[in-house]
């Protein structure tokens, strides 16, 4: 429901692209800040325990938000500074929860569950999400972020009933702080395959970061939406991406990695510069459809493709530098998008944005032909 309810929290406060990008600087900053840290505390915790404070924590910081839109307190001050704790407390947690799937599914079977946690995440989180947040937000500013509350509570108690975390290494006492965060970057550096994705994903976000920062200005300025028709715009991508969960496992088994991560790179390049060129709502969201549907595809095969390549003790940590890549280069994007919408229109982001998902895909497309042996065939029956 905040994908977007809280984009409308800050347009309700200003309509200043450099602000509401901020905003979403705000919220990825804390991946840049501890998220290799991160890595190290997952790798040296109950990951299980970590989810659930991580949850709590965010629930509390909801329900101070609550308190100032009620008190008639809010400011872009306080907004700011709530979605950068809530992102820290998303820095630990997410890297728990990705980390975690590893200790309880076979190896042969990480493809198919995460496919299946993308496709939960995407009905839950996506899907039904962004148009209640929005229509919640409509009836009164207060409500979604009361519900996204006590949900989190709940996702709290649910994670508390999985059984304890038995991949937690036992804590190094005899190596310094620094040369263990250095261990899982000496790793990565040293596996060309899983390097390449993280880089990839990095150049793309710097783009992709741009346009989603000031989306909710270019659903109301260049396609004429309402809170409601933002919300069911943020929607069309959930249901691509529903569709690729519901595909992914036909699609692995018929194609390879290889292939199916060169359309990927089509399809980001040409979602900026279709929704660039656009006034049509329903071409919009056909295009955001599509995007969805890679950005499935995508998410499982690189969980699946870096799970099955890094050592367990190692995991937090390389993981910690995957998401770093991840939304590092998002918060980097989100400031772009913010200066290149205020200095010369909010359509010039999405020229930017497709340029540089061209110039990326131009570089990475040959580097993606040795994934074959992270394949299912590739890996030993469990």
């Amino acid at each position: 429901m905040l994908l977007a309810a809280g984009p409308l929290l800050v347009t309700s406060i200003t309509t200043s692209p450099a602000a509401v990008a901020a905003a979403a600087l705000a919220q990825r900053l804390p991946w840049l800040l501890f998220g290799l840290f991160a890595g190290e505390v997952v790798d040296r915790t109950d990951r299980r325990r970590l989810m659930i404070a991580g949850h709590v924590a965010r629930a509390v910081l909801l329900v101070l938000l609550v308190a100032a839109v009620v008190g008639d307190q809010l400011t872009l001050a306080l907004v700011y500074g709530v979605l950068f704790l809530m992102g820290t407390a998303e820095t630990f947690a997410d890297n728990a929860g990705s980390t975690l799937v590893a200790a309880v599914v076979p190896d042969r079977d990480l493809g198919l569950a995460n496919s299946r946690l993308v496709g939960t995440r995407i009905i839950t989180n996506q899907l039904a999400g962004p148009p209640l947040g929005a229509f919640l937000f409509a009836i009164g500013v207060a409500i979604p972020f009361t519900v996204e509350a006590a949900l989190l509570g709940l996702a709290a108690v649910g994670i508390a009933r999985l059984p304890r975390d038995t991949s937690v290494m036992e804590p190094d006492h005899t190596s310094s702080l620094r040369s263990r965060l250095a261990a899982g970057a000496r790793w990565l550096r040293g596996n060309p395959p899983v390097r390449r994705l993280a880089i990839i994903i990095a150049l793309f976000n710097l783009s992709f970061g741009a346009t989603y920062s000031i989306l909710v200005l270019y659903a109301f300025e260049r396609l004429g939406l309402d809170e409601t028709g933002f919300g069911l715009l943020l929607s069309a991508s959930a249901v691509g991406g529903l569709v690729g969960a519901a595909v992914y496992e036909r699609l692995e088994h018929r194609f390879s990695y290889t292939s199916l991560l060169r359309v990927g790179l089509l399809v980001e390049t040409a979602t900026h510069f279709v929704l660039g060129a656009t006034t049509s709502v329903w071409v919009a969201a056909t295009m955001l459809v599509a995007f969805g549907l890679h950005e499935a595809t995508w998410g499982s095969l690189s969980s699946t493709i870096r799970l099955r390549a890094t050592p367990t003790e190692l995991q937090g940590r390389v993981n910690g530098i995957y998401l770093l890549a991840v939304f590092g280069p998002m918060s980097v994007g989100a400031v772009l998008g913010g200066a290149i919408g205020e200095a010369f229109g909010v359509l010039a982001v999405f020229w930017y944005g497709g340029t540089a998902a061209a110039l990326t895909t131009l570089w990475a497309w040959r580097g993606l032909a040795d994934l074959s042996r992270y394949e299912p065939d590739a890996v030993p029956a469990a």
